[in-house]
């Protein structure tokens, strides 16, 4: 209010991003081999991330040895909050054997998975998938100028990441020693409820006015690029719920369209199915004895519940399932979760004109499954 007594709208600042222990540990990574290969440390040091960004990175730590280098970065999150933010991201990058490759390692701080169900392999360093894309697009870069192999090792080293991971999911889901390197943007962006509700529903009006009847809410980038090469629709029918698939329902019960379609992973679409409106991991938990009880209603038989039961993940009751058969064939747990989960997202919206279907992204960005009945 000012003086004059008028009520002023004052809009809330912009929440800065920030970047994921994986683009950290590229620029970490880039840096340390130009000091190897003599070069020096970049400093700061560019990269490229997934996105096409080109962020610079200030060093934190910098060490130089005969047979290896090693560079440090101060993980910044942003607004986000994010238990690892502040804390040091180290790349240790040292000769490999000829024809290696590069291969990673898990140092001090970061996590060894150990159950099956996750993006990386048990036995193999918590690195995932595209921040090891990340790193070795980099190098590769740089070994390609300098004309020598890129048989290198990469140790990510994170100070303290045990301690931190004990805040995280990572003891529950099998991945010991530490946190895992993760990012699939390199872009943190910020958490906060009331903003992405907000822009859920700003794209939802978007959409509206472009004359578009047919929208998708997605939980991420791999599930959009799934329904991208699924549907023919144009950019903006896409919107990014991420776990919010209530707050984007409840938005189309009052400014409704003609179709709603849902991709998510398995993980997250179970979470729906089982009446969920929030998808979000610390506020909604995967049953892992509902998601038993689907698979005894399929007919799976008492070794595959028994191992069901025993499952860390969702995504590893999945793998379960694919493997098991009932007395009536193949089970499809995908489908029965599709089809559960587009049974409540119809209960949400309390519309029954409006189309309602999900389909199951796995991380290959495969469609896995279709309520509609496709797969």
């Amino acid at each position: 209010m000012d003086k004059t007594g008028e009520v002023k709208n004052i809009e809330a600042p912009a929440l800065k991003r920030g970047w994921t222990t994986g683009a950290c540990a590229t620029a970490a990574a880039k840096s340390a081999l130009n000091a190897l290969l003599g070069k020096g440390f970049a400093d700061p040091v560019a990269i490229t991330l997934p996105g096409g960004q080109t962020p610079g990175f200030a060093l934190a730590y910098e060490k130089a040895e005969k047979n290896f280098a090693e560079a440090g970065i101060i993980k910044d999150a942003g607004d986000d909050p994010d238990v690892t933010h502040g804390a040091m991201i180290i790349a240790r990058i040292s000769p490999g054997k000829k024809g290696s490759g590069i291969v990673f390692f898990a140092g001090e701080g970061v996590g060894t998975v150990t159950k099956a169900g996750l993006p990386i392999a048990p036995d193999e360093p918590a690195i995932n998938p595209v921040p090891r894309q990340m790193i070795a697009k980099e190098m590769e870069k740089i070994c390609s100028i300098e004309g020598c192999a890129s048989d290198f090792n990469v140790t990510i080293s994170v100070p303290g990441g045990e301690e931190i991971a004990k805040k995280t999911w990572n003891p529950r889901l099998g991945i010991i020693g530490g946190i895992s390197i993760l990012g699939t943007s390199g872009i943190v962006i910020p958490y906060s409820c009331s903003a992405w509700i907000h822009s859920i529903q700003s794209g939802i009006d978007v959409a509206r006015a472009e004359g578009i009847s047919h929208i998708v809410g997605v939980t991420g980038r791999n599930s959009e690029i799934g329904a991208q090469e699924f549907f023919d629709l144009p950019q903006q029918a896409y919107i990014d719920m991420g776990d919010f698939v209530g707050g984007m329902l409840k938005y189309l019960r009052r400014h409704p369209v003609k179709r709603i379609s849902i991709a998510g992973g398995f993980a997250k679409i179970s979470k729906l199915a089982n009446g969920a409106m929030d998808l979000h991991s610390a506020r909604s938990q995967v049953d892992i004895d509902w998601l038993c009880q689907m698979l005894d209603q399929s007919g799976a038989d008492e070794k595959t519940i028994t191992q069901a039961l025993k499952a860390n993940s969702a995504n590893e009751i999945l793998q379960i399932s694919q493997r098991a058969k009932s007395i009536s064939g193949k089970i499809n747990l995908a489908a029965i979760i599709a089809n559960k989960g587009a049974q409540n997202a119809r209960k949400i919206l309390q519309r029954d004109e409006i189309g309602v279907d999900i389909i199951i992204v796995d991380r290959d960005k495969k469609i896995i499954a279709n309520s509609n009945g496709a797969n």
